[in-house]
């Protein structure tokens, strides 16, 4: 049981900074609204994306895609909650499962009651944009990359 308490206070951590952020933003800047932070660089906009990452499934049946969407990220927390258990000796790789839980809830949440969900932070070079995403985008690709450095490097020696 020691194990699952990373698990839970990250997952946790995760959901409450990222609902909250989203709180803040649907309460305090309009929709397509931007705020400029960094010029040439970094603005808060608020945006809704109905699809996936990368807006994929965008234009699909909105039933379809909103059921087809909340699916796949119960499975999701379903492989990472089995993974999760599976873990022994590798802290690394269970703050990446607990990260990536975490950013799962969040953005399921969004899914389950607006039909999308809620991005904001908007990075770009010039007019060159990397989609906008959330806290909950971070958390997912934060943990993504911690798990993909800890298992190469549980392999390696390097987190053993």
């Amino acid at each position: 049981m020691q194990k699952y308490k990373i698990l839970i206070f990250i997952s946790i951590a995760v959901v409450i900074l990222d609902q909250l952020t989203k709180a803040i933003i649907t309460h305090y800047i309009s929709l397509h609204q931007s705020i400029e932070v960094i010029g040439g660089f970094f603005n808060i906009t608020h945006v809704r994306n109905p699809g996936a990452a990368f807006s994929l499934f965008r234009d699909s049946n909105e039933i379809f895609r909103t059921l087809f969407l909340i699916g796949v990220s119960m499975v999701a927390l379903i492989v990472v909650f089995f993974v999760y258990r599976k873990i022994e000796n590798n802290l690394p790789y269970r703050i990446a499962m607990s990260l990536i839980a975490g950013g799962a809830v969040g953005n399921l949440i969004d899914r389950i009651q607006f039909g999308e969900v809620i991005d904001f932070l908007d990075v770009y070079i010039g007019r060159y944009h990397w989609p906008a995403f959330n806290v909950a985008d971070s958390a997912i690709t934060t943990g993504v990359f911690i798990a993909v450095f800890s298992l190469y490097g549980s392999k390696n020696g390097l987190f053993s």
